[in-house]
């Protein structure tokens, strides 16, 4: 970040005084450069990123609001047809139906039944519901991969902005060790003075 800043200025050195607001104009830069060199061209995603990182954005959200925000009434029908065809209450409710109506056309109206033996309107209904749910279940698999998808994005978003705010901890924390290590050094230099000098007393 050093080179960054020198060649944007050329007369200030590494011991000069920076403002903060330029410090992070050129944190940004030298975080935009680094992954540039690393990934090439930048997604729109990732460009999201570095304004989130810029701005102190918090990128940690719920996607969900966003979709069920968005969700048109025949989406939530066939979310919640979805949602209670993959249910247990469905199949007991389904083999309920099944059973009293085989049970009504074999026994109770056993001399003018409404559907006779093998059934054929009862098959005719149950290949309509097949024929109509099938459709709707794949509308509601459409969803929840698009679900999936935003997720996935904004995972990568969260991941990437955290990268890439512990490298810029990780500099932070050398430029710190390495200032401390010169005043260690400038520590030293002064007591090996002092020691020398009450030597040379003795």
């Amino acid at each position: 970040m050093v080179q960054l800043i020198q060649r944007a200025v050329e007369h200030w050195d590494e011991n000069g005084w920076i403002c903060l607001d330029d410090l992070q104009k050129y944190q940004h830069q030298y975080v935009q450069s680094l992954l540039e060199t690393e990934k090439g061209e930048l997604t729109e995603l990732e460009l999201e990123v570095l304004k989130g990182l810029r701005e102190h954005e918090i990128l940690a959200r719920n996607p969900e609001v966003h979709l069920e925000a968005a969700l048109t009434f025949g989406q939530r029908l066939a979310d919640r047809i979805a949602t209670f065809g993959g249910s247990w209450h469905f199949i007991v409710v389904f083999a309920v139906v099944l059973f009293g109506w085989m049970s009504v056309n074999s026994y109770v109206l056993v001399v003018r039944p409404f559907d006779p033996y093998p059934y054929i309107l009862l098959n005719l209904v149950l290949s309509t519901l097949a024929a109509l749910q099938a459709p709707v279940i794949m509308m509601s698999q459409n969803r929840q991969e698009a679900r999936d998808r935003l997720r996935a994005m904004h995972d990568y978003q969260v991941n990437l902005k955290a990268e890439l705010e512990i490298r810029q901890l990780h500099q932070k924390i050398d430029h710190l060790l390495s200032h401390q290590w010169e005043r260690l050094v400038e520590i030293q230099e002064i007591q090996m003075e002092l020691i020398n000098e009450v030597r040379g007393r003795r």
